[in-house]
């Protein structure tokens, strides 16, 4: 059984069809790389993966555990879900830090908040509860300088170039120790140069045991990094297969025309 199976995925915005029946699975430390025209569908998968979004049907199974089923979604407490989306870490492409905190404080506040939520029963004395908190503080910082910010930890995101703020938030996904990391257009709001240092790290972090999914519009970034490729059109997977299949040898007549546009743009 795949580290990742996906099934059946539907999604419906009023009477648009945005996801037309979404099947694909994923070993673990594999990357992925999802590519199609705006408006086929790449980030609304993508939601759907995170629980941003409802699938009207389908499944989801991450390591063998059942995380969405169509059938008893309504069931689901809001907790529940929450809990869920923690195995997905997700790096929006216009950021979304927080501008009042530091880059130190916006990695590191999802796991503070998680602590104190359980700390009545995972952190009983104040001992435990100041070294709890300093694991953060101190994991923070090391995912910083990871992503090559350890001299910009206390600024804040407005003193930050784009791709700084990029990489901030790339570290705050990490921070929450996600089994997928997601990616969505982590570049679309970025100049070239700026891109190539987002990708860089992005690259940096592929290993045997981080398994991402990449939703980009950078084809020489997924066919040189990705284990496997999605071609969406339409709601629907067009083609898939490995980078070599899908951009050396393309089977669809829409996937060479929009590989032939994308890389005539280059």
């Amino acid at each position: 059984m795949a580290f990742l199976e996906v099934m059946g995925i539907y999604k419906n915005f009023g009477k648009t069809e945005v996801l037309k029946g979404i099947d694909f699975s994923l070993e673990k430390g594999e990357v992925l790389a999802i590519i199609g025209s705006s408006g086929s569908g790449k980030t609304t998968l993508l939601r759907c993966l995170n629980f941003l979004e409802t699938p009207d049907s389908g499944c989801i199974t991450l390591n063998k555990e059942v995380l969405f089923d169509g059938r008893q979604y309504k069931n689901m407490r809001e907790d529940e879900i929450r809990k869920k989306r923690l195995h997905f870490g997700l790096v929006f492409q216009s950021f979304n830090l927080f501008p009042q905190y530091t880059a130190l404080q916006n990695v590191k506040l999802a796991a503070e908040l998680m602590i104190k939520d359980e700390r009545k029963e995972i952190v009983a004395a104040k001992a435990q509860w100041t070294a709890a908190l300093e694991e953060v503080n101190q994991e923070a910082q090391n995912l910083l300088i990871r992503v090559g910010l350890e001299d910009k930890m206390h600024n804040y995101p407005w003193e930050l170039s784009g791709g700084q703020q990029q990489r901030v938030a790339i570290a705050r996904a990490l921070s929450m120790k996600p089994d997928i990391l997601c990616f969505d257009e982590p570049t679309s709001a970025l100049d070239p140069e700026l891109t190539g240092e987002v990708l860089k790290v992005i690259k940096g972090l592929k290993s045997s045991d981080r398994t991402m999914i990449v939703v980009t519009h950078e084809m020489e970034f997924a066919k040189n990094v990705a284990d496997k490729v999605i071609f969406m059109a339409n709601g629907v997977i067009e083609e898939e297969g490995t980078p070599e299949q899908v951009f050396e040898h393309p089977k669809s007549p829409l996937t060479q025309a929009f590989l032939n546009k994308s890389f005539e743009s280059i």
